[in-house]
């Protein structure tokens, strides 16, 4: 059993998908944006997951439970893309991503017996070109807008996905098999 520092579903079912037993207790922590210059994208989402995770650590009833934070970022040519703001910033992410290969990175962190074991996986994503009619037809669903990069490979989205390099639950928002090799790694039972 551990607890999830996440208020993300997609993150919630991917875990339940595998049989994980664990509980969810939202992070109140304060991210850093892709604003911080001095560190890369991986740099940024491992930072965030180490806050989340912390940060629940701290409040959690029980101090024996581990708890993993993590942090998703889509990233195209050195910029990070975020959940969006409004419909606006949503259409100006597809936009900007449309036809073009970029990465999704998923930095995570376990935090148990007052240690913290870092993880990060990259998934390059291939975009199909997307009509402005298109966008704004996906944006008017809503799917977009509490993800990174105004998109879900798992929603409809995926009807402008060309392709994937690498986890595709990575880019749901949870890489799988390295969250099992880093529980492994943290000697933390992830199914009891």
């Amino acid at each position: 059993m551990f607890i999830l520092a996440s208020k993300s579903p997609r993150r919630a079912d991917l875990l339940r998908q595998i049989g994980a037993k664990f509980t969810v207790e939202e992070s109140n922590a304060r991210e850093f944006t892709g604003a911080k210059a001095d560190k890369s994208p991986a740099e940024i989402a491992l930072a965030n997951a180490k806050l989340k995770a912390l940060d629940v650590s701290e409040k959690a009833k029980d101090k024996n439970l581990p708890v993993l934070g993590a942090d998703t970022v889509v990233v195209l040519d050195e910029v990070i893309y975020g959940k969006p703001k409004d419909h606006e910033d949503a259409k100006e992410m597809l936009r900007k991503l449309s036809g073009k290969t970029h990465e999704v990175i998923t930095g995570m962190v376990l935090v148990t017996k007052g240690k913290s074991y870092p993880a990060a996986e990259t998934t390059r994503v291939h975009f199909a070109e997307m009509t402005d009619e298109e966008i704004a037809a996906y944006v008017a669903t809503g799917e977009p807008m509490d993800k990174a990069g105004a998109y879900a490979l798992q929603g409809r989205a995926a009807a402008f996905i060309e392709g994937i390099e690498g986890s595709y639950s990575n880019v749901v928002g949870l890489p799988l098999h390295l969250f099992t090799v880093l529980a492994k790694k943290a000697e933390v039972d992830i199914y009891k």
